[in-house]
């Protein structure tokens, strides 16, 4: 039977403030556990002796997050009911000698992030991100939200063929202008950012920066049935996943609910802070060595435990209906899709589909199923990382989106909202 529906329109509505106030992976996991904060969850550091005691806690390691919820009487062999996400997006990142120009410009210096759609960058207006790191090992998150860099295109009369094939250079066309001057100094850009973070320029000793679009999220269209914004892919499934877990999070769960939130999924996951790097085995083996577990409890907690992979896959586009399969057409507001490549690219089996099936029963929502055109190349995701580095049941989920890895992308407003509904069934249950 199916439960009341816990999140509406206005799960969408907080989505649009998550993403504007989440520019990088380090702002996007610090909203999160500001979310779950609210929820009892608490900040327990990884340097720190763990206890079992119940109630929720959380990890952050650079742009990751991995939070749980210990229920009443979970014994050391409980298994988890994990949802993996990422926070990472394909952007632009900034070098570590920044200052650059020509031609009387002053120019900043940036590195292509995963696998960017270009010629979305070009002629934005543009904001930076990010971190710096202090001498003394702290880490400031900075958010210069205002137009401060554009990557300037071409004129056409000097590109009589920019609409006849735009060919980018991703070395030479894609650096971001600042400002006028010909006396270019190393050290004006993160002396800069460190007066914006209100810090001692001296102090700085490292920066991982991006410039994001500052555009702020919003409904489109007609009905405002639609909406338009940077990073959903996938900071959709973030949000979604924090607000499922908040939720689930009460005293009398049969199993462990899991939010882990990795970093560097669009160049591979390979960090200590991606799906294919330690993070996650750790946490879950030290929960359950705080709860007085052995190895052979946490072999049967892993051998039980299922985790929803949730990353955004590809809607119908109305103007290229042949790149997709022809009998599957996942639509935006028509729910979210499980997603299958028989080849593993994503982790989806038939056992996970009925996993994904029953979940979506149980909240009342719909969900459509996605498979790659078999002519064209099937992206992945964490799902066959976690299923293979960890030997769990693991499903490959999501939100239909047009527009994906763009700096600005297009999704159904109903579809965070089911897809948050459908990520707490799924830990309840």
């Amino acid at each position: 039977m199916s439960r009341p529906a816990r999140f509406d329109r206005g799960h969408t509505d907080d989505l649009l403030t998550y993403l504007a106030a989440s520019p990088s992976p380090y702002h996007a996991v610090a909203n999160a556990a500001e979310r779950l904060e609210k929820a009892g969850f608490r900040h327990v550091e990884e340097t720190d002796a763990w206890d079992g005691t119940t109630g929720g806690k959380y990890v952050l390691r650079g742009g990751a997050l991995i939070a749980w919820f210990v229920p009443e009487g979970a014994e050391p062999h409980t298994p988890f009911r994990i949802v993996g996400a990422h926070t990472d997006s394909p952007n632009l990142r900034v070098k570590p000698l920044p200052d650059t120009g020509a031609a009387g410009w002053r120019q900043v210096a940036v590195e292509l992030y995963g696998g960017t759609l270009l010629n979305t960058w070009l002629d934005r207006d543009l904001g930076l991100a990010g971190r710096i790191t202090l001498r003394d090992g702290r880490d400031v998150l900075v958010n210069i939200d205002r137009p401060l860099l554009r990557v300037p295109q071409l004129a056409i009369h000097l590109d009589r063929g920019a609409n006849d094939g735009l060919k980018l250079d991703r070395q030479k066309h894609m650096q971001p202008i600042w400002g006028l001057g010909d006396d270019v100094q190393e050290g004006d850009l993160i002396a800069f950012v460190a007066e914006e973070a209100g810090v001692d320029a001296a102090e700085v000793a490292g920066w991982d920066l991006m410039p994001h679009p500052v555009e702020a999220p919003a409904y489109l269209g007609r009905d405002r049935e639609l909406v338009a914004g940077p990073r959903m892919d996938n900071l959709l499934s973030v949000h979604a996943g924090a607000a499922a877990l908040a939720a689930a999070a009460t005293g009398n769960l049969p199993h462990i609910p899991v939010l882990a939130a990795f970093d560097h999924e669009e160049n591979g996951s390979q960090s200590d802070t991606g799906a294919d790097g330690p993070l996650l085995g750790s946490v879950l083996e030290r929960s359950v060595h705080a709860r007085g577990g052995s190895p052979e409890d946490r072999a049967r907690a892993l051998a039980g435990t299922i985790c929803l992979s949730s990353d955004t896959g590809h809607a119908v586009h109305p103007n290229y209906p042949e790149r997709h399969d022809p009998t599957h057409h996942p639509r935006a507001n028509g729910g979210p899709i499980l997603k299958v490549n028989v080849n593993m690219r994503y982790a989806t089996d038939g056992s996970g589909r009925a996993v994904f099936a029953e979940a979506c029963e149980k909240a009342g929502v719909p969900f459509q199923n996605f498979v790659s055109n078999n002519a064209m190349p099937c992206g992945t995701t964490i799902g066959p990382i976690t299923a293979a580095r960890h030997g769990i049941k693991t499903v490959d989920i999501g939100v239909a989106i047009l527009s994906m890895h763009s700096a600005r992308e297009l999704c159904g407003a109903d579809d965070p909202f089911l897809l948050a509904n459908a990520l707490t069934a799924f830990l309840e249950n």
